[in-house]
């Protein structure tokens, strides 16, 4: 347990910003699964705006640092070639 008013502080913003970044990712996750099954189901309009909206929820949480953004930029990439795959 931390003895100093600073060392207390710290908790609670590491502990307040673990659970955001937690919700995020878990967002994230959600997004891109989404983005998948449409894409097995084979509608392409379906994986095309499932594919905007997990774009979004991806570039979101790599802005707020959830996510690191080559990570993001990655995800945002594969979930493309896919829809590009789906789409032709």
């Amino acid at each position: 347990m931390a003895n100093h008013k600073s060392a207390l502080k710290r908790m609670r913003q590491n502990e307040r910003r673990r659970l955001r970044n937690k919700s995020m990712r878990t967002h994230t996750k959600t997004a891109v699964k989404s983005v998948r099954q449409a894409a097995a189901e084979g509608s392409a309009e379906l994986v095309l705006e499932k594919l905007n909206s997990a774009k979004s929820i991806i570039c979101k949480a790599a802005q707020k640092g959830a996510l690191h953004k080559r990570t993001a930029a990655r995800k945002v990439s594969r979930l493309t070639k896919l829809a590009n795959k789906i789409s032709t």
